[in-house]
This record gives C-alpha cells, sequence and structure tokens, in this order.
C-alpha cells in the first residue's frame, strides 16, 4: 500500500533537531528546502540567512532520520546572478541527489520587497543588479537542460524530479482533483452537492488570522466555480503540465460546444508557436513556456468573448 505525501516546507538552517524529530514522528515524508541559491553572496541578497554549507548539512541531517524524499526551490534573476553562477547552482543541486527541483523565474511586481524596489528603480536590495528578461529566460532554458542530463525531468513548467517523485499534492491541483486544506490561511476544492448550482466546485479558503481563524464556523471566502470556470482552468492549469491536455477527455467532461472556442485559441497560438497540438493532446513549446501567462490569460478571455459572440447573434 502507497503511504500519502506528507510535505512540509522549511527554511534552510532554521530547523532545530527537536524539529527534525517532530516532524519524523509525525509522519512528514516530504520537505521542500526554499535555497534559492546555492551562491551565498546571492542568497544572502536576499535576505536568506543560510549558506551552501548549511543547505547541505540539512539535507544530510533529513536523510539521516528517514525523510528522504527532497525538494529544492531556485530562482532564475536574483540580484547580482550571473550565468558562471546560475550553473554553479544548477550542478551543486544535481550533487545534492535530491529527487526534486522547483526552479522559478523572478517576478517583478509590487508583492515583494525586491519587485518593489526594482519597479521604483531604487537601489535597496541589489535591485539595479537584477539581470535583464532575457537574461533569465536563457538561464530557465538552461536549467531545463542541465537537470534533464541530470536526470530531473521536467514535467511542469517550474517542476522537475527523478521518476515516481512528482509532487503528488501540486498535482492534485494542475490536474483539478479534489483536495482539503485545514489550517490558517488554507483552501480546499470539493465537488459539492447543490440542486442550484449542478456540476460547481466548492472552493473555500480560511481566515489567515489566527483569532478571526478559530472564531470563525465556516470558511473567510468561499467561491462556486461554474462549468465555464472549471473548462478555464481545465486549460490554464492543465497545460502546465509537460503532459498537456487531452483534447478528448475535456470534450467529455464539457461537451464539444463549449471546447470548440478553446480549440480556435488552440489553433491560433500553434501558428503563434506557443502551443503544439497533433490532434489529440495540446502542449506549451519552448517559447510557449517562456510566454505561459499570455497564453493563459487567452483561456481565460474565453466566456467574454463566447459571451460577446451569443450577444451579436441575438441582435
Amino acid at each position: 500500500m502507497r503511504c500519502g505525501e506528507i510535505t512540509v516546507e522549511c527554511a534552510p538552517g532554521q530547523i532545530a533537531n527537536q524539529t527534525l524529530q517532530a516532524l519524523r514522528t509525525a509522519g512528514v515524508n516530504r520537505v521542500s528546502l526554499g535555497v534559492q541559491s546555492f551562491i551565498d553572496r546571492e542568497a544572502a541578497a536576499t535576505g536568506r540567512l543560510h549558506s551552501r554549507v548549511v543547505v547541505l548539512e540539512d539535507l544530510s541531517r533529513l536523510r539521516a532520520v528517514g525523510i528522504a524524499n527532497l525538494s529544492v526551490d531556485l530562482i532564475a534573476g536574483l540580484a547580482g546572478q550571473t550565468f558562471a553562477s546560475w550553473e554553479e547552482s544548477l550542478a551543486v543541486l544535481a550533487a545534492s541527489g535530491v529527487p526534486h527541483a522547483s526552479v522559478y523565474m523572478l517576478e517583478v511586481d509590487e508583492d515583494s520587497r525586491l519587485g518593489r524596489e526594482v519597479l521604483a528603480q531604487g537601489t535597496r536590495y541589489h535591485a539595479g543588479l537584477v539581470p535583464s528578461d532575457d537574461a533569465v529566460a536563457q538561464m530557465y532554458a538552461i536549467a531545463i537542460d542541465r537537470l534533464g542530463g541530470a536526470g530531473l525531468r521536467q514535467y511542469e513548467i517550474s517542476n522537475f524530479c527523478r521518476p515516481g517523485f512528482e509532487s503528488r499534492h501540486n498535482l492534485r491541483y494542475w490536474l483539478r482533483r479534489p483536495y482539503l486544506g485545514l489550517g490558517l490561511d488554507a483552501s480546499s476544492a470539493l465537488f459539492a452537492s447543490d440542486a442550484a448550482r449542478p456540476s460547481c466546485l466548492l472552493r473555500s479558503t480560511t481566515s489567515d488570522d489566527l483569532k478571526a481563524y478559530l472564531a470563525a464556523a465556516s470558511p473567510a471566502e468561499t467561491e462556486w466555480l461554474s462549468a465555464d470556470r472549471q473548462h478555464e482552468e481545465a486549460w490554464f492549469l492543465g497545460l502546465r503540465l509537460s503532459a498537456g491536455v487531452e483534447v478528448a477527455a475535456v470534450e467529455r467532461e464539457f461537451g464539444q460546444a463549449m471546447v470548440a472556442p478553446a480549440l480556435v485559441v488552440v489553433r491560433r497560438l500553434v501558428e503563434d508557436g506557443l502551443l503544439l497540438f497533433d490532434g489529440k493532446t495540446v502542449r506549451l513549446t519552448a517559447r510557449g513556456r517562456l510566454l505561459s501567462n499570455d497564453v493563459f490569460q487567452e483561456f481565460l478571455e474565453l466566456r467574454t468573448e463566447t459571451a460577446e459572440a451569443e450577444a451579436e447573434m441575438r441582435t
């Protein structure tokens, strides 16, 4: 019988011995480390407290207590990062023997201190040393090549693993399967029976405030996802996976009439070099992965385009 996957995210250098034993006793069998970079100066520039030596020691300590299903996160595009330092980080990751890795391209937005500083053209957090978008894209392509050569196959836009070590939890998001979240700011997605909302998915998110969470008798936010919304998600979540979207499966779930406009978008994006379509499965191209947000936006606009077309037909 296959055991369930229980993952905990940890900050390198902050895992006390008591914590290690508690994790093992609680049944945790997978740990993800937010390393971001194996180059000490790059990690320090992001405010991280760890060094390469500390990360490698933590990996050894986790294995020593029986937790060998380990994942490491890296970010391409950190301040001061060069192609040489990026190659070095990738080489250290591959040599560490971890069975899973996540590689993210730095996103500049107002949700982070570094992002706000870059947008403001400031100097804190070494914002002026952030590589160009083209350089970050090249680093991402290098990561796909180097990790693949080390046996870590890309199975999702940002995720790589050895055979059998896909993140089972995250796969439920991308495959749109039900999941239950418990605790502060946890989210759930469950198929629910409601005569007024047939074929709907109920998504809920708990409060991120401890007092509110303890006092609340119901989730802080609840949203019913209509068939249209679920159809959109079938495309933009499914396309994140290297396996792509099987058109026949989407048609079985939502019907050919609903899927037809999406196939028009697919054919247009194939012409643009962003998607591949062999008549059965739709996948992102290498260029499509780099421009994935633009690709996904096309499918998010399906409902608007369909509604406008129906309105024109009625007039």
